[in-house]
């Protein structure tokens, strides 16, 4: 398998990856049975982007950014470049020159298990990344990958088509055959909270709004009026 690119992989439709955007990381994984979310260790370059695109998964080798180059002839626009080295790794795989070639194909960011540079400039093109680090280590061009096969980011399976979901709170992973779904839980919950907004907007409690508060009672919670109730006095 090393040394393969994939070139046609089944991508969902652009309309079903809009979807996601408005709904947010937080609410897809929730509404999901909170799965698919990436590590924490992967934080965005800069605050407010927000993407939802086509999985192009690689598997690099650690420091070796070739198949980085290598895969942009099979992207598509809507795609989300998502790489994997096989040890764990820092430097600098990705930076302007890459993004300024991916932004030309449409490519709508990139997750990356490792590190990026250039950061001021992507922030300036808006270029959104998220990475475990922000590294000036440069890579070298020797060893082959793999591109569209499945691999593992930061702890989540990813295989090519997936969507992948990324804001400020992370990045999700939503099988492809899991879209409609998804998308169905995801606007259910919405719905609620919406609803439970008003409620609490209006005085209400949350732990009476979820159902809690028996719950908590049964689990030997208990209100005092004042501190000296505890020692009996």
């Amino acid at each position: 398998m090393i040394g393969t690119i994939v070139r046609n992989v089944a991508r969902p439709p652009r309309d079903r990856l809009e979807a996601f955007v408005p709904l947010g990381v937080a609410t897809v994984h929730e509404a999901m049975g909170r799965r698919g979310l990436m590590a924490s260790r992967l934080r965005p370059i800069y605050p407010g982007a927000a993407i939802a695109g086509s999985a192009i998964p690689i598997s690099v080798a650690p420091g070796d950014n070739s198949m980085v180059n290598a895969a942009i002839e099979v992207c598509r626009e809507g795609d989300v470049l998502v790489v994997s080295p096989t040890s764990p790794c820092e430097d600098g795989y990705f930076g302007d020159l890459l993004a300024t070639a991916y932004q030309s194909r449409g490519v709508r960011g990139l997750i990356i298990d490792a590190g990026c540079r250039d950061v001021r400039t992507l922030t300036e093109m808006r270029f959104p990344v998220w990475a475990k680090a922000v590294f000036a280590q440069g890579t070298v061009k020797e060893t082959l990958g793999t591109v569209n096969l499945p691999i593992v980011c930061a702890g989540q399976l990813v295989h090519p088509g997936d969507v992948i979901l990324a804001d400020d709170d992370g990045v999700l992973v939503v099988p492809r055959q899991e879209i409609e779904s998804a998308l169905a839980a995801s606007h259910a919950r919405v719905d609620k909270e919406s609803a439970m907004r008003v409620r609490l907007a209006a005085g209400e409690f949350s732990i009476d709004l979820a159902g809690l508060r028996e719950r908590f009672v049964q689990k030997g919670l208990r209100f005092v009026d004042d501190v000296s109730e505890l020692s009996g006095k």
